[in-house]
């Protein structure tokens, strides 16, 4: 029945490469981290950089948890 279908492009079916986000999100934490040791003052950038490489890291954290349970495809 066409009604109950959803409608996707050719390209949504393509298979992507998660793996490679995965692995560019955690190089890109690690990244920000690492430029907590510059020539700077004051704790502001600090700050930014902290918790922009905990939101990678817990986006990357939850996606492996839904795919492992299986909540996402």
């Amino acid at each position: 029945m066409a009604g109950s279908e959803p409608v996707t492009s050719p390209d949504q079916h393509k298979p992507g490469y998660r793996k490679a986000g995965q692995i560019g999100a955690v190089l890109t934490a690690l990244a920000m981290l690492a430029m907590i040791c510059g020539n700077h003052e004051g704790r502001v950038e600090d700050i930014f950089l902290i918790v922009g490489a905990a939101l990678l890291l817990l986006i990357v954290i939850g996606d492996v948890v839904l795919r492992r349970n299986g909540l996402r495809s």
